[in-house]
């Protein structure tokens, strides 16, 4: 009897996992392959999670199809609440429940945690970090008839959560130690105009605080500012980040920076192991955003498929979902410059020239958003 082909495994079923297994299905409809999750492999989209309540979706409701549809649609074995143990570069194995299992290729979609604050308390019931569907569903039930919510982060993601829950007739407390909102992403008055479209929804702002201590009372949630101001609410939002998931792989002995180390073929320094999305550090580059994930996945399926194909990002803008004021930015990759801008209190047009005046990125907000199309033609993309 002929051996078995050892499956081509993807470890991780977020939406870089899923979307390198359907790539790769458009390709090849017959090699094995192997999907194994910590979690229970429920598909959905992960920036719609910042537009829960603005749309009324409970966690079911954004659920898009459970690991047995996917299996069916996708012909692939997954298994769910597992967790690999360990990987042998060498040998090509993984160490699954105690037992060993042979890959052909493999593929490291491990995500990215969030970070962690010394003042926050594990055990906290109080306080949460929204990263995937089972902690949005645990977050809407803390919420079911409470009111005042406490947002740790001024960045995308608090921003974003800010906005959807005044959406859904929370109030809003935001806090951040920058003297700006998306102080990393934004030129100031683009921040402007954000910040001012939060504050007439009823955004109560706290900037340059910074946090030095949570408590819980029995009614909810005590926040002490480093100026001595106590914001008090009924939960808190952790939103202060993400770092990449490389310890599986730092373990196996492949290279690990700010994430898990490839080239633009998304090689790994081990043969036959892949990377992409959350977890991944591409030629130098750590995008935490859908559109490279999504392009990573279109070449990856065909290298896996024996075709090698250099991923190519080109100019991919970022929308930010803060409906009150429409953002999309696209960041200088370099410092080397200056920005410009043309703001009526809404609607900013900033752009980054650099000093020979070659347009380098942009920020758009209101109704500049329009020119998004326009700018990006005169941009040159990462790894174009």
């Amino acid at each position: 009897m002929a051996a078995t082909t050892p499956p081509i495994v993807i470890i991780g079923s977020g939406m870089a996992g899923y979307a390198v297994a359907r790539e790769f299905r458009k390709q090849n409809n017959e090699a094995p392959l192997l999907m194994i999750t910590q979690d229970d492999g429920t598909s959905y989209s992960k920036p719609m999670l910042s537009t829960g309540f603005t749309k009324g979706k409970t966690a079911d409701e954004l659920a898009m199809a459970t690991a047995a549809q996917m299996s069916e649609q996708l012909n692939m074995s997954v298994r769910t609440q597992t967790v690999v143990e360990g990987i042998d570069a060498d040998q090509k194995t993984l160490r699954v429940d105690g037992q060993t299992l042979h890959f052909d290729k493999l593929v490291l979609a491990t995500g990215a945690s969030v970070n962690q604050a010394p003042f926050l308390d594990a055990d906290a019931s109080k306080i949460c970090s929204i990263n995937d569907l089972d902690d949005y569903r645990k977050f809407r039930a803390l919420c079911s008839g409470k009111k005042r919510i406490a947002i740790i982060g001024t960045g995308l993601i608090g921003c974003e959560y800010a906005n959807d829950l005044l959406n859904g007739e929370f109030e809003v407390a935001l806090i951040g130690p920058g003297e700006q909102l998306f102080d990393n992403l934004l030129p100031k008055d683009a921040a402007e105009c954000v910040t001012s479209a939060l504050v007439n929804e009823g955004a109560e702002l706290h900037l340059g605080r910074m946090v030095k201590a949570i408590e819980e009372t029995e009614t909810g949630v005590n926040v002490t500012l480093d100026d001595g101001n106590v914001i008090e609410a009924d939960a808190v939002i952790s939103a202060i980040g993400l770092h990449p998931n490389t310890t599986l792989a730092a373990n196996a002995g492949i290279t690990c920076n700010r994430g898990i180390v490839c080239d633009r073929y998304l090689n790994t320094s081990a043969k036959d192991i892949y990377t992409l999305g959350d977890c991944a550090e591409v030629d130098g580059h750590v995008l935490l955003y859908v559109l490279p994930m999504m392009a990573s996945a279109r070449a990856l399926a065909k290298t896996l498929n024996g075709e090698p194909t250099e991923v190519s990002y080109g100019v991919m803008p970022v929308a930010i979902k803060t409906p009150c004021c429409p953002i999309v930015t696209s960041p200088p990759l370099s410092s080397e410059g200056a920005w410009t801008s043309e703001s009526d209190g809404h609607s900013c047009k900033s752009l980054f020239h650099s000093y020979e005046g070659e347009l380098l990125g942009f920020a758009l907000t209101g109704d500049a958003t329009k020119e998004k199309q326009a700018l990006a033609k005169q941009l040159k993309g990462i790894h174009a």
